[in-house]
């Protein structure tokens, strides 16, 4: 029959357990170690940061072509439907051989923002990069206005015809027609009206830098560092202590 255990004798592996104060002990022995990773980690984060570049977002607007009744003569998605599909391509090849580049850095987006007649370029690109986008959006903006303005063109022709026919009318109108003579001044001046108010449309800024630095700041990756570097310190202690306690293992060993 075993031999009872000795209550006061320690249990089975308690020199592996470890305690708080024990803990605590470690790290203030190993504090050089502690103050040496930390540095090393923030030091990381801060070159990091320093070596981000600050970029922002260029936003460029197009006010779409209007007709005299205040309607658009394309309607906004359309524009943008045809901007993505015909124009960014060539342009972004354009500038691409100009530049002498594979790739320009930056996407640049197309949008309509809601309830409004409007067409928004926005590209977010360091600001070393600025002059290339706004030659990229000055592209697109140039096929944007050849477009609307070869669509003003023949809806100005449109109405002109519709007024000389008009007018033609009236010349040829019997004095007795009085109704008709009436119906046709009215759709006159409808027509005069509305190639009056006939609008182009027009570039209302292009390629604007934001005011406020895109992506993650500086301040925020020191922070992280910051953060990163405490957590890493106290376990490369724990790391290097059981490190140290496998080496002393084998020299007893040996």
């Amino acid at each position: 029959m075993p031999a009872s255990q000795d209550p006061q004798s320690p249990p089975p592996h308690a020199d592996d357990e470890i305690s708080l104060i024990d803990l605590a002990k470690l790290l203030v022995r190993r504090w050089k170690a502690m103050v040496g990773i930390f540095s090393v980690v923030v030091l990381m984060a801060l070159a990091y940061a320093l070596m981000q570049p600050s970029s922002y977002t260029y936003t460029s607007i197009y006010q779409v072509a209007e007709s005299g009744t205040g309607e658009p003569l394309e309607t906004p998605a359309a524009l943008v439907a045809r901007t993505q599909n015909l124009y960014l391509g060539p342009a972004t090849r354009e500038l691409m051989a100009a530049e002498g580049v594979e790739s320009l850095g930056f996407d640049t987006r197309v949008s309509n923002p809601d309830d409004t007649e409007i067409v928004k370029l926005s590209s977010t690109a360091p600001e070393v990069l600025a002059e290339r986008v706004e030659a990229h959006h000055r592209l697109l903006l140039d096929r944007l206005e050849e477009g609307q303005q070869a669509r003003v063109e023949r809806h100005r022709q449109a109405l002109e015809r519709q007024l000389a026919g008009v007018e033609n009318t009236l010349e040829h109108s019997g004095e007795g027609a009085s109704e008709r003579i009436a119906s046709t001044l009215s759709r006159k001046f409808e027509l005069q009206a509305e190639l009056e108010g006939l609008m182009a449309g027009e570039t209302a800024q292009a390629a604007v830098q934001s005011l406020e630095q895109q992506g993650t700041s500086r301040a925020l990756i020191l922070a992280l560092g910051v953060v990163l570097g405490g957590m890493l310190a106290v376990m490369g202690v724990f790391l290097l202590h059981f490190v140290s306690l496998v080496r002393q293992s084998l020299h007893e060993d040996g």
